[in-house]
């Protein structure tokens, strides 16, 4: 005699505490390469507020987006993308104030301001690694049943704001560093020049040639490029430059010194853009 299956809300809410969970797992994936980064401490406290203010109003268009397309739970529509979005937002804070604390880089005794800058620089972060879980820790396409939902399938601006999620990803790991900077300084204009060519390559190789969105219109290199490969360049420059901002990196450089920096982080959030569909 088999045992009677569990109620069905209570199936739901066991599957929503797994879902959680693995959002928990995937801020925690995603964010530990910033989350023991000295600089992404020293931003925390140093950084204006206002940049910070700014960072995360224009992550919550970005964690909605995820939520459409990824999400850590089977759930859709308006009104769960939005809860979806609120609650990974809650996962990147908490998993930031836990391990922060951890760590000893917050320590109990230091001044709110401090804390509170450090923890709500990583919760954005730690929130996409939330939204994405479901995609990379769970094998959600077997559990689709394989293949692309028609949630998932993204219309051409779609494509566009899921390369921009991926630039951005990949530029807030090392934006922070003064490693852009010093790249940036020893590079001359072939250098600079050299590095655009070889980020469209990779960018229009790793889109057209691994099976990734825009795949379609790889028979029509030269629309392929136009309408896929260049607008993808000009989004990673784009998130280059915002996080460059955010960071204060553009303060009192000349603009010549901004571009080649921006250039520079270009090229990782140019793979980001492309392996996009890796993460979604």
């Amino acid at each position: 005699m088999t045992a009677a299956a569990p109620p069905l809300d209570l199936q739901r809410e066991r599957a929503y505490v797994r879902d959680l969970g693995r959002a928990f797992a995937g801020a925690l994936v995603f964010n530990i390469p910033l989350l023991m980064t000295m600089e992404m401490w020293a931003q925390g406290v140093i950084m204006d507020r206002w940049r910070l203010l700014t960072f995360i109003v224009a992550g919550l268009p970005l964690l909605y987006g995820l939520a459409y397309y990824a999400g850590f739970s089977k759930r859709r529509g308006p009104v769960n993308d939005a809860l979806d979005t609120a609650v990974a937002l809650a996962v990147g804070f908490i998993t930031a104030s836990v391990l922060l604390i951890l760590f000893g880089v917050v320590e109990w005794d230091a001044p709110p301001r401090e804390g509170l800058g450090m923890v709500a620089l990583q919760a954005i972060p730690g929130a996409m690694g939330a939204l994405l879980a479901r995609r990379q820790l769970s094998g959600a396409g077997s559990e689709s049943g394989g293949g692309d939902t028609d949630e998932d399938q993204a219309s051409y601006f779609g494509e566009l704001f899921l390369m921009a999620a991926g630039a951005l990803f990949f530029a807030l790991n090392v934006a922070p560093t003064e490693e852009m900077i010093l790249i940036a300084y020893k590079a001359t204009p072939a250098h600079i020049l050299a590095l655009i060519a070889v980020s469209i390559l990779l960018l229009h190789l790793i889109v057209f040639k691994a099976g990734f969105a825009g795949q379609e219109e790889a028979d029509h290199p030269i629309k392929a490029f136009l309408h896929f490969t260049l607008p993808g360049y000009a989004i990673a420059l784009a998130v280059s430059l915002f996080t460059l901002f955010l960071f204060g990196r553009t303060d009192g450089h000349a603009v010549a010194g901004v571009v080649q920096t921006m250039i520079v982080l270009g090229f990782p959030a140019a793979i980001g853009a492309a392996a996009a569909r890796l993460l979604v």
